[in-house]
């Protein structure tokens, strides 16, 4: 059962049916509350009765076990006896609330505030005003000032008020000035010391038409801080009373619609010329798709739709050069090897080879190398797993050598990075090609640079962040991050800091304590969370937290093997089995697998595979894991997914050794 904990108002908890929680009384609270102010972090029993007593009483240590007991059965009212609790959790001399942090709605606040840090005003927008909507009252409503309450209080509050000032700023971006002036009027009146609160209502006033009570506003503002405090108002309060008394243009309510204009009256000629050309049509509309699935979230999901329904309308009209471009000007830069929707990669992929079949031999050069190129893109991790590179290369491979070799003669900028994306895709054959991957992205980013492509060159960059990650240079990683932060912000590049959050989270997991690295990758979750790739987020995430708790030789405790693993279940499974001590059925499970696909996650998943087999003793496997990962020994297991770390491969590699003897 999932419990979901509220501090943004008076502590409690809900069921899954949303039904509030029996907490009995104000102590058992102040312990709920207690461990979540320590944010999965252990409270000692000591510190938790000089936090909840003034003189804690003889009996302290008795009572708080009263407590938690009572709150255990509480949050786990179905649990059997003798069985550990899953949520509040004993860990040597003291308690923790083991919980995901989008089950406690201040950590989630804080996730979706930290996830619009970089997004434009109308994602924050929405995701402000449904974030603020969870504020139920102060937080921790019903505590007075504890000691140990205060500087989270006083930390959520300025986080509140910040994506208060934040969200009417972002409405006012979207010409909705006169709805932002309401809240900003309570803000002020409640916060009068927030220079920035009163600026947005300023703002907000004048962009509504009322400049006299604009300037109104800002004198209020003047004479309340003079008079209380003794101070003039800073810079940007003094700039905006002189922009309103001049009318500065700037200040023009109607700069955003301006676009809006343009925007409609481009479309409205649009359908007035073309009409009925249905050639034409299909061809921009796959273009406009291609520049809506870089905007992320529902236009990266609406965008795969429409591209299928234009390919098979193109198809429909039996003209394979039609087709050709159609499928080909899709050319979105792709990191992740593991598909959104595979059913939907195969059936484009299927449709590439018709086309290539049906085009005149010896002419259409460009389309052939979009076409294989979209080929070796839309296979990615396909490549056959359990049978050898050698001989001759599967088609996918196949397809990715002659786009870049037609791309290459024709000396196309834009097709040579269209068709090195392909070779990045099938780069995968066997363990340890992080230093090939590193010269794919090398060569995309100075193409892309020196031609132009902003969005191939943020796809070369983060190619590098992967190759540099599984090569344990985070230096240079840290450099290609910032880079594409830079080159997302200024082109408007969303997707991207998913990518670059995540790679923080792997630092973070690499570098610091493993609570550290488990509040990163909570945080780097949230990115996720609709942003169109489920191909990325299933199982992401346990697959995450697995790993941190692996690297710190940590006990399984808390690790949930009934989770989403998504597709790394069956490389997973045999490890949580082995730990929970069902020796026999990780066995079987080990014998029923398969080789993980050739992708990213390979070395972590052989990784996985190998622990599991030594822990069963299962010798077969280990060989198999051995020879797989020999050709990784120099490298960082996991990290050149530039997402999760297993730590170097040696070390496991050492460990097999070991048993094998």
């Amino acid at each position: 059962m999932r419990v979901e904990f509220g501090v943004l108002g008076a502590v409690t908890a809900w069921n899954e049916a949303g039904e509030a929680l029996r907490l009995k009384g104000p102590r058992h609270r102040a312990v709920l509350a207690r461990l979540i102010v320590a944010r999965r972090r252990v409270v000692p029993v000591a510190v938790l009765a000089e936090d909840l007593w003034a003189e804690p009483p003889g009996n302290a240590v008795g009572s708080l076990r009263t407590f938690v007991g009572d709150l255990r059965r509480a949050l786990e009212p179905d649990r059997p006896p003798r069985t550990p609790p899953r949520l509040l959790i004993t860990e040597g001399s003291g308690y923790v609330l083991r919980v995901p942090k989008e089950d406690v709605d201040a950590w989630r606040f804080e996730q979706a505030v930290a996830s619009l840090a970089e997004a434009g005003p109308a994602r924050v927008a929405e995701g402000l005003g449904e974030a603020l909507g969870w504020w139920r009252g102060p937080a921790f409503a019903d505590f007075g000032d504890e000691r140990w309450l205060r500087s989270e209080r006083s930390r959520l509050t300025e986080l509140r008020l910040q994506a208060v000032e934040r969200l009417s700023d972002a409405r006012i971006a979207l010409g909705r000035a006169a709805e932002a002036v309401p809240d900003l009027d309570a803000h002020v009146t409640d916060h009068p010391w927030r220079e920035d609160a009163w600026r947005l209502l300023a703002l907000a006033l004048y962009r509504s038409g009322r400049q006299a009570d604009a300037l109104s506003v800002l004198r209020r503002a003047r004479d309340m801080l003079r008079d209380q405090l003794g101070v003039d108002p800073g810079p940007r309060l003094r700039r905006l009373e002189e922009d309103v008394l001049r009318q500065a243009d700037h200040l023009d309510p109607d700069a955003g619609a301006s676009v809006d204009r343009v925007w409609a009256q481009a479309t409205a000629a649009y359908e007035s010329t073309l009409g009925s050309r249905a050639r034409t049509r299909l061809e921009s509309t796959v273009g406009l798709m291609r520049d809506l699935a870089v905007t992320g979230g529902g236009g990266l999901e609406a965008a795969r739709r429409h591209r299928v329904a234009a390919v098979a309308a193109a198809e429909q009209l039996d003209d394979p050069e039609l087709t050709a471009r159609v499928i080909g000007v899709y050319d979105v830069p792709a990191v992740w090897t593991r598909s959104d929707d595979p059913e939907q990669a195969r059936w484009l992929v299927d449709s590439a080879e018709r086309t290539l079949r049906s085009l005149t031999p010896g002419r259409h050069d460009a389309a052939r190398c979009r076409l294989l190129a979209t080929i070796a893109v839309e296979s990615r991790g396909t490549l056959p797993v359990d049978e050898p590179a050698s001989g001759a290369p599967a088609r996918p491979l196949q397809a990715a050598r002659q786009a870049e070799e037609i791309a290459r003669r024709l000396d196309d900028a834009a097709l040579l990075a269209f068709a090195l994306n392909g070779t990045f895709m099938q780069s995968f054959w066997r363990a340890g090609l992080a230093a090939r991957r590193d010269a794919i992205g090398t060569e995309i980013v100075a193409l892309s640079a020196h031609h132009g492509l902003v969005r191939y060159e943020v796809l070369g960059r983060l190619i590098r962040i992967q190759a540099r990650c599984a090569l344990a240079d985070l230096a240079a990683a840290d450099r290609h991050a910032s880079a594409v932060g830079v080159l997302a912000d200024r082109h408007e590049l969303p997707l991207a800091s998913v990518f670059t959050t995540w790679y923080r989270a792997l630092r973070t997991a690499t570098t610091g304590s493993r609570e550290a690295a488990e509040d990163a990758y909570e945080e780097a979750a949230g990115s996720l969370r609709g942003a169109g790739m489920p191909g990325l987020e299933r199982g992401l995430l346990p697959l995450a937290r697995l790993c941190v708790r692996l690297r710190h030789e940590a006990p399984p405790t808390g690790v949930d093997e009934n989770a989403d693993w998504g597709p790394y279940e069956p490389w997973v499974r045999p490890l949580l089995l082995a730990e929970g001590g069902r020796t026999e059925e990780a066995g079987a499970a080990l014998r029923a697998i398969s080789s993980p696909p050739r992708d990213l996650m390979f070395e972590a998943l052989w990784c996985l595979i190998a622990r599991a087999a030594v822990a069963v003793g299962d010798r077969d496997m280990m060989a198999r894991a051995h020879t797989q990962l020999v050709p990784a020994s120099t490298e960082v297991a996991g990290a050149g997914s530039g997402l999760i770390t297993l730590g170097p491969v040696a070390e496991q590699l050492a460990a097999l050794e070991k048993a094998l003897r």
